[in-house]
Formats: structure tokens, sequence, C-alpha cells
């Protein structure tokens, strides 16, 4: 197992370019294969689907982005800082400390999308002060744990299915009935290969893990200065300064925020959407931060991250605008169910996730591109709409290891290069595979 780890992360590091440059090269590969194969497809409808999509996913990647500043904002915030410190203490062996890293990563993951993506790098950081450990292999298994939140409570595809008279809910509109969370989370489907997983990969790290000669080791003291709780400035008895440190203007922002949760609540309008999110890691920051100065400063910090998000996102959105406009998605998605019966509909639903998933990285916008016809078919077979949603959100996991996308924020917080990192997730990629694929394959559904 070592010597295929270390074969992966050196034929990874030598072929894998800047994620810049794999968006760039994804664009291309995808407007040939429209071109060619798309029902709709000509050079005009190529090049406006492609530029459309970029501007529209604008305001999510603006969102994702902000999504990541207050969160990484809370979770250096003194409160979540000592509590993540705290548990970074457990582990003596670097085994105990990767393993310790995937199920913090998993289970911040599982409990929502953003935190554990904070989480998990943060998480890292805390470790590699400690002890001398590869960071690249440490933050796969960062990575790897983390990729689990698509069986959590903040999915995408579960919660746009759960909602009734959602406009991205494929599931009601072609049968007419939603799909409760709880038959989403509880299915042995969703769980068996979580818990499968949860084992399996970790022992795959361990055996996986460099030797001494053979670590890169992150360096402590620039981990410990770049993460330094910058002391709190004594407050100037000019009105600037006064306002500049005072809590109440904190608090006041904090009430608004939780009247209008409140308000949202009465009303049976509460939905924990990315905009409600948003707004709570901002109430929490601002309470964890108590004083104005204090939090801007934590922003100003966690802003550093954004960079790849604002650059690469909308380069994603484009292709994900020509897959759906062009019919592209179709043809690949129709071509796999086009042999699928009862049984094997989730199995392949899986495999076609894990390929769309390569063009389309954002769930919400997989989902609406290979619902329609992932639904139907089942609706056809008369298989459960809850498997074949579990088996594209398993997918959307898998193809996580090997698709660059939602790594860059947490290379960007982590401070590590992307190369050997995925030369260790291409390896969880096959284990992934084979433990959701088999359980689609072969459980009853």
């Amino acid at each position: 197992m070592q010597r295929f780890a270390r074969l992966c992360v050196m034929i990874v590091e030598r072929i894998m370019p800047d994620p810049f440059v794999i968006a760039i090269l994804l664009t291309m590969l995808t407007c040939a294969l429209a071109y060619f194969l798309a029902p709709h497809a000509s050079v005009p409808q190529v090049l406006t689907s492609w530029v459309d999509g970029v501007f529209k996913i604008a305001s999510f990647a603006f969102l994702v982005a902000l999504t990541l500043v207050i969160g990484h904002a809370l979770s250096t915030s003194k409160p979540v800082a000592s509590i993540l410190k705290t548990i970074a203490q457990i582990p003596t062996t670097k085994q105990e400390a990767m393993t310790l890293t995937f199920l913090v990563s998993m289970t911040a993951g599982l409990l929502n999308w953003a935190v554990g993506l904070v989480v998990s790098a943060l998480f890292a950081r805390e470790i590699a002060k400690r002890m001398r450990v590869d960071f690249a292999w440490l933050v796969a298994a960062a990575y790897a744990g983390w990729s689990f939140y698509v069986c959590g409570i903040s999915s995408s595809i579960a919660l746009v299915s759960a909602s009734k008279g959602s406009p991205l809910n494929v599931i009601e509109k072609i049968t007419g009935n939603v799909l409760p969370m709880k038959e989403f989370l509880f299915s042995p489907l969703n769980y068996l290969p979580l818990i499968i997983l949860a084992i399996i990969l970790p022992l795959v790290f361990c055996a996986m893990m460099p030797s001494d000669a053979e670590t890169i080791a992150a360096d402590p003291a620039r981990l410990k200065a770049e993460d330094a709780v910058i002391p709190e400035e004594s407050v100037s008895h000019t009105i600037a300064g006064m306002l500049d440190h005072a809590w109440i203007l904190n608090l006041a922002l904090v009430g608004l925020g939780l009247a209008y949760i409140g308000l949202k609540i009465s009303e049976g309008a509460f939905a924990m959407d990315l905009n409600m999110l948003v707004l709570i890691f901002l109430l929490l920051g601002l309470l964890m931060h108590w004083t104005p100065k204090a939090y801007v400063r934590a922003v100003n910090n966690a802003a550093r991250v954004t960079g790849p998000i604002l650059l690469q996102f909308p380069i994603y959105g484009g292709i994900m605008g020509i897959m759906s406009a062009t019919g592209l998605a179709d043809v690949i998605a129709q071509w796999f169910i086009s042999f699928s019966t009862t049984q094997t509909l989730p199995f392949w639903s899986f495999v076609s996730s894990v390929i769309i998933s390569m063009f389309i990285p954002s769930a919400g916008g997989h989902w609406v591109v290979q619902a329609p016809f992932v639904v139907a078919a089942a609706e056809h077979l008369h298989v459960a709409q809850g498997a074949v949603a579990i088996a594209v959100a398993l997918g959307e996991s898998a193809a996580d290891m090997i698709q660059p996308m939602w790594v860059i924020p947490l290379l960007a917080i982590a401070g590590v290069g992307m190369g050997r990192v995925m030369g260790y997730t291409v390896v969880a990629f096959f284990i992934m595979c084979a433990v959701m694929g088999g359980t689609l394959l072969f459980f009853p559904h």
C-alpha cells in the first residue's frame, strides 16, 4: 500500500497542474464533447451557454466565499480555537493523529459542509503544530473525512428533495411526492457505506503513511505565527476608538439577526439554506469575537482563502451551463440508464454521478442535471427514489477525491500544495468507489 501510495503521489505531482489550469482543460473538453455529442450543440449555443453559466454561478460563488470567510472567522475565535487545540492534544502517535483528524472532519462535515471544510483544515494545522507528521498525508485524511458531508444534514440533494414546492425538487415534479429527510439520512444505503468507510479509510491511510525519510512536515513555527491571536488593542479614549471596541454594537446586530430567525420560525418558514447558514455564522462570529474591531480583524485574516474560489467557481459554472443547455448531461446519463435494471439502477446512477461530478462538482447543480433522468428511470423501474438520490450523493462524495474544486479552499486554509494531497486521495477514491458501489449494487433497496 505504501508503494502504491508513493506511486500515486509521484504521478499526481508530476502531471497535476494548478487547479485553475484543470478548470480550463475541463472547459475545453466539455466544449468538444458538447459539440460532437450533444443534441442541441452549435458553436453559438456552446459559447452562449458557457458565458451564461459563468455569470449565473457568480452569486453562488460569492456566497460560498462568504461562507468560508465567516466560517473561518468563527473557527478562529477564542472559544472554538480552544476546543480544537484541546482535542488536538489527545493523539500521541502519527496514526492516532491522522485517525482523529479524519473523524473530526467527518463529524464536522456531517453537521455542516462549510463548517466541516474549515474545521478540517484548521484541525490539521493544530495537529501539525504539535507533531512531526507528513502534512499532505494528514490534510488528505481530513479531506476524505469531510467528503461525507453528502450523507449528513446539510446534503444539498437531501435538503432539496425534502423541500415541498422547491423549484429544484425534481422528485416532486416527476412523482408528485417529496423525499423526507429521514428516508435519506436513515436509509442503510446512506449510513452503511459511511460506517464501513469510517473504519476502512483510516486503516488505508495508516498503510499509506510515509516513512520518516519521506515525510514532508509543515513548519510548526510558521503555522503558529500565522494562527497567533493578535492581542486586543488598548481602547483609545477617542470616539472612534470606543466605537471600534463597543461590544454593544455586535450585540445589536446579533439581536437583529435573532429577531429575523425568530420571525421565520414563528411563520413556519424557517429553512436551513445557504443564506440562513451565512446569517447564523455571522451572528456566532460576532458573539465569539465580541467587539467590531476583533471581528473585522478575523474576517480580514480569513479573506486570504477566497481567491481560488472567486476565480475558479465561475469557470465551473460555465461548464455547468454547457452541460445543461446543450443536453450533454442528458447524453451521458441516459447512456448509463439505458442498460440499467431494477437492481442495478442505483449502481449505474452512482457511476454516472462520479463522471458528471467531474464536470459539475456542485452537488446542487449536479442534481438538477442528473435528477430528471435517474428519477424518471426509478419511477419507470419502480425503484425507491431515495435509492437513486443517495446514489447520486455518494457519487459526488467519491468524485471529490479526484475533482479538485472543493479541495481548493481547504488547501488555502491549510497552506499546502495540491499534488501530494491528491496523490493520497486518489487511493481513497478507489476504496470509496468499491465500498459505495458494492453497497448500491448488492444491498437490497
